[in-house]
């Protein structure tokens, strides 16, 4: 019997008409794409720390991780620049050691116009109306007041003596890198501090510890994630995170291909970036460099970041995500943005950049931090972020392929004479496959050269075990228009 039941008895005496459903040949390749954000989360949030929840709405959010969290504020921005992806949360809560950092607005005087002060926690503007002749105390106890009043803002803030005092509402070193300033517009912006007044800004600081992730990222599992996006660039959590992602025993590693790519973001001055980048070497991470006057915090810097890669690596993984707007990010002024030489050597020393066109920030490049080999030579074959996530796609596509196509098959050499469709394969048959299915890819952009491919490409039986096939599988990854050169060489007169 050559027909490839699988069910259907092959001595069954009873008659007379029997049916078996066998999709095998009618699958075509579908991944569904997933995002993970991972983020602290207030007392006050209801859903449970170091547990993956689908969180499709940034209400629920709120519910879940408490409002004016750091997680919250992560999915609000993450959903500006990311409208209908599927988005999983990992809420943690603060660092048990953690201490919350705290900055002021002390204001002097006595307002002799009325006015507006404008005060910014990180983007997010707080105002109140002065009315001459008001002191500072009354100011100051306006001001905290609206700003209590805003329960999204990730602060909270108390009045004495004309100085506010802000303190984020979480513990750790994070909370140093909310921005506080006032009048951040300026007068074309319609912002000055009323006549009489003055305001001194002490920056956040005093904030310590970050959370541990271990607890966390064991929760995930083997659930795939092909956007991990986390605000936690200190050494310990990316040394973490490279662990876990690693091509041996992490998610990359070939007994557990379950993928994904880590983003995250450090703000910084260029040295200060430029340094930090040459310490890391991991091609599954993306570390977003930030300037230092760049006015959201740095989690909301990651989740926009990791959005805009997200739906334009979920469109066409071999894309480059260069010119992405990051929506809801401000730009920072242009005299503290990086300009062309820094951004190449960021870029040189593994760090991701953003430019900014007339005030909107945008993805430069989204490179990994890989730099070197295993000697410790220059090499730039995981340099783009889009080149891990093109691998990922075309090894999905295979495994989807043959476990669909060939889950139950026998193994035969080729020459083998066996009946039409009888459930064997044999080494030409795999290639045929697999050439067709490259096929299809270069068809789809993902790859290119399919003769180079098919000249390269061996598929053999194991010489010690007879069940086993190998294959040497040499996809050449359609690259990227990144760089454009032109030679004007002009002439007077032809």
């Amino acid at each position: 019997m050559t027909v490839p039941f699988q069910t259907v008895s092959a001595n069954n005496r009873v008659p007379l008409f029997y049916a078996e459903v066998d999709n095998s040949q009618a699958g075509y390749f579908s991944q569904a794409v997933r995002t993970l954000l991972i983020g602290q989360k207030l007392a006050a949030g209801t859903g449970a720390s170091n547990v993956p929840q689908l969180v499709s709405r940034s209400d629920q959010a709120k519910t879940l991780f408490g409002v004016g969290s750091m997680l919250a504020r992560m999915h609000a921005k993450y959903r500006e620049g990311d409208s209908s992806g599927e988005v999983w949360c990992l809420a943690v809560d603060d660092p048990g050691a953690g201490v919350a950092a705290t900055g002021s607005f002390a204001i002097t005087g006595t307002a002799t116009a009325a006015g507006t002060l404008s005060a910014y926690i990180g983007a997010d503007r707080v105002q109140i109306a002065v009315a001459a002749s008001d002191t500072a105390a009354t100011s100051a106890t306006a001001l905290a007041a609206a700003i209590n009043a805003n329960t999204d803002l990730p602060v909270t803030a108390s009045a004495s003596t004309g100085t506010v005092t802000v303190t984020a509402r979480h513990k750790g070193a994070l909370g140093n890198d909310l921005l506080l300033q006032m009048n951040m517009k300026g007068a074309a912006g319609g912002e000055s501090t009323p006549a009489g007044l003055s305001v001194a800004v002490t920056a956040m600081n005093g904030g310590t510890a970050a959370p541990s992730l271990t607890s966390a990222i064991a929760a995930m599992g083997d659930d795939e994630y092909d956007f991990i996006i986390h605000p936690y660039a200190d050494t310990t959590n990316l040394d973490l995170f490279r662990t876990v992602m690693n091509d041996t025993t992490g998610r990359w590693a070939w007994n557990r291909q379950i993928y994904g790519h880590v983003y995250s973001a450090l703000r910084g001055t260029f040295s200060a970036l430029q340094a930090a980048g040459v310490l890391r070497n991991d091609q599954h991470g993306t570390i977003a460099g930030m300037p230092t006057l760049l006015p959201n915090p740095v989690w909301e810097y990651a989740a926009a970041y990791g959005a805009r890669n997200a739906v334009f690596i979920a469109a066409d993984p071999a894309r480059p995500t260069q010119t992405g707007e990051l929506t809801g990010i401000t730009a920072a002024p242009a005299s503290n943005r990086f300009i062309q030489t820094e951004r190449q050597t960021l870029l040189s020393s593994g760090i991701a950049t953003s430019y900014t066109v007339s005030g909107v920030v945008r993805i430069e490049r989204a490179i990994t931090t890989y730099q070197k080999n295993l000697w410790g030579q220059a090499d730039p074959s995981y340099l783009d972020s889009e080149t891990m996530h093109q691998l990922a796609a075309i090894i999905r596509r295979l495994r989807s392929v043959i476990t669909t196509k060939y889950p139950r098959h026998k193994l035969a050499d080729d020459g083998t004479h066996f009946g039409a469709g009888a459930a064997i394969v044999t080494p030409s048959v795999i290639r045929g496959e697999l050439a067709s299915v490259y096929a299809q890819m270069e068809d789809e952009g993902l790859v290119e050269n399919a003769k180079a491919f098919a000249e390269n490409l061996i598929v053999e039986r194991n010489a010690d075990d007879p069940n086993r096939l190998d294959v040497l599988f040499p996809p050449d990854l359609v690259n990227q228009l990144r760089v454009f050169a032109v030679l004007a060489q002009f002439r007077l007169q032809y």
